[in-house]
Order: structure tokens, then sequence, then C-alpha cells
């Protein structure tokens, strides 16, 4: 068990912030985990209270282990919070736990780079536009990614991606993720990927393509994918398993949970690379453990596990019962490790911005990569 060395901030209000710590290192303890992994899946659910912002990306270093560099995307204007971001220093209660070395606007944009620039996100079809989720914050972004046309407007997209590659070198990418919610029909969406792939070609890009959806459903378009788009994975959007009409736009309602496991197995069978995502924190601990342990033998990448974050008051209604306390994401992280163990998948720092998964999981270094 590591423990978190942090220096004061104040004198005033230290019996406060060793209290709050103590009550971490406890939290730790009883989960077996390691304190810095505790320490930022709070910042996740809690926020960051001290700036005027709905959403950041956050680029912080922890205090006592400043060699893993982490980038998270939270909500700065939570006063409630006990983290509070005062020029570089965060700190709990007045007790400095990282230094903050960048903040930016989450924007919704055309694309950016991930992975140190061998990763690319690119936000094709108007993201910003997209509603639906009623948990989802894109409505809150500032927006500048408009749709676009196909062919010339991927071919554009690519060149100005380019001239902000670290190393204006696309052909380094491995991975190119379409995260865009804007394709309501299969068709649509197969149409864009089999646009996509000879755009990326000229630009000289032979990268997995990776797609966030749940409108593929077909044989017929998985074969379509195998042939005209592979290498692909199917990152398939579950989001969560119950009250799916109630806060899921009508494309992903309509998928039921029971129907998840043969639509992954039936894209695998197909040739593609599979995946999903899920927010932890809307179901209980019963359909989540139920979930998760359908999908765990049909995906051939570690699933997008995150946490969900409340950004406004009527959120905080959509969270389980329990699911406002560290205890309830830490007994998941312990489920979903029990689950996907067996697979030999791990998580990958860099894919998600909110996990449940920093330093360790399953008890296993995860220090192999960026974040």
């Amino acid at each position: 068990m590591t423990h978190l060395s942090m220096s004061r901030a104040t004198s005033s209000g230290s019996a406060v912030g060793t209290a709050r710590l103590r009550d971490l290192e406890q939290t730790a303890l009883r989960h077996g985990v390691p304190l810095e992994d505790v320490l930022l899946i709070a910042v996740n659910l809690y926020g960051i209270s001290g700036q005027d912002r709905h959403r950041a990306r956050v680029n912080l270093r922890l205090a006592r282990r400043p060699e893993a560099p982490w980038q998270i995307i939270v909500p700065l204007n939570r006063p409630a919070s006990p983290f509070l971001l005062r020029g570089d220093e965060l700190s709990l209660n007045d007790v400095v736990v990282a230094h903050v070395e960048r903040v930016d606007a989450d924007e919704a944009v055309g694309g950016y780079f991930r992975n140190e620039g061998r990763a690319a996100t690119l936000n094709p079809n108007a993201r910003s536009r997209c509603v639906g989720c009623a948990f989802c914050p894109n409505t809150l972004e500032a927006a500048a990614d408009p749709r676009l046309r196909e062919e010339q407007g991927l071919d554009d997209l690519l060149r100005a991606l380019s001239e902000q590659h670290p190393r204006r070198n696309l052909g380094e990418l491995t991975e190119v993720t379409v995260s865009t919610g804007c394709f309501e029909r299969q068709d649509a969406a197969v149409a864009h990927l089999t646009a996509l792939r000879p755009a990326l070609e000229r630009a000289g890009v032979s990268a997995r393509i990776g797609f966030l959806t749940s409108v593929l459903r077909s044989d017929a378009a998985f074969e379509a994918i195998a042939s005209q788009v592979a290498p692909f994975v199917l990152r398939l959007t579950t989001e969560h398993f119950t009250r799916r009409e109630a806060l899921l736009k009508s494309t992903k309602a309509d998928l039921r949970p029971e129907h998840m496991p043969d639509l992954l197995a039936r894209a695998r069978a197909a040739g593609l690379d599979t995946s999903y995502t899920y927010i932890v924190g809307l179901d209980p601990m019963e359909d989540l453990v139920r979930g998760v342990n359908s999908l765990a033998g049909v995906v051939s990448a570690f699933p997008n596990i995150q946490v969900f974050q409340a950004h406004t008051v009527m959120m905080q209604g959509m969270r389980t019962p329990g699911a406002e306390g560290l205890d309830y994401y830490l007994r998941a992280r312990t489920v979903v490790e029990r689950a996907m163990s067996p697979t030999g998948l791990r998580p990958v720092g860099w894919e998600c911005y909110r996990p449940l998964w920093y330093f360790t999981y399953a008890g296993e270094d995860l220090l192999d990569g960026p974040r």
C-alpha cells in the first residue's frame, strides 16, 4: 500500500484536511487499492471548486507520484467539493494533493490527439448538436465541430489535424476513434465509415478505426465493415443497463441489455474487434454485476468504464442510491476486475478520462504508458 505524503497549503483548516485524507486512506485500505487511485476517483466524482467552468480538461501530477501525469475532465464549479484549485495547486481541504500543469476548456471540436499523438479522436458529425441522453454534458460545451461533408470534409479535417499533430505526421496514428452520437441510422454510419477508410489512406494513415455507437447491429453491416473498413473496433455505447428508456435517446434505449452479448458476438464472428462503454453510478450494483459479466466473454478490448459525473443538480438525481459515495465505485471496480481478469485484457490509461483504474488493476501495476 502506497501512502501519499502531502504538504499543507495553510495552517488553518488542517484538522479538517487531515480528517478528510484519513477517511480516504481508510477507504483505500478497506478496498485494498492505492490511496492515489482513490484520490483520482474522488476528484472525478466530486469535481473541483475554485473556478467558474462547467467542464475542463485538467493535466495534473499527484504530489507523491509526479512521475505519472494524468489528464482528467471534470467540472470546476462544484462549491461543495472538498477539492479546491488555487493557482496550480489542487488541495483537499487545505492539503495539497496535486499540482496542475494545464487547464483547457473541454470544447466539442472536430478532432484531437491522445496517446502522445499515436491516437486521434474525430467528431465528424457535429457531436455538440447530439442531444437525447439525459446524463450527457455535450450541451454544456462550447461548439467548434461543424457537420462535415463526406470526402472533402474528411480530407480537410485530416489536413488540419496533420498541422496540429505533435510531429506533423499522421502516419504515426495506430487508432482513430469516431466519437459522435449523431449517426441515427445504421446505413448512415456504414456510409461514413466506408468513406473514412479511403480518406485515412489518402492521408497516409493505416490505423485501426474505432466507432462509438449503438446503431450498428446487423450481420450485413458487420460484413461490410469487415471487408471495407477493418481493422476496426466496435465500441458499443452500452452506457448502463437500467432505466434506459428514461435516460437514453431512442437509438440507444431500444437496444436491450439481453441482446448486447449476441450483438458483440456476431461482430466478433465477422472479424471485428469489440468493446463497450459503461458509466458507473447509474445502475444498482446487482444490475452492474449481471451486465459486466454477460459482456466479459464477447469483447476483445477492455471496456471504457467511467465514473458518472453529475454536472447539474438534475444529473445528481440520476445516480442510483449509494452512488454518491466512493464505496460504490470501489465495489464496482472489484466487480469489473473479477469479470475481466480471466480475459487477460487490461485498462489502457489514455483511453478513458474518468476511469476506475490509475496506478493498479487487480493488484498489478498499470504504469506502462501515457495517461
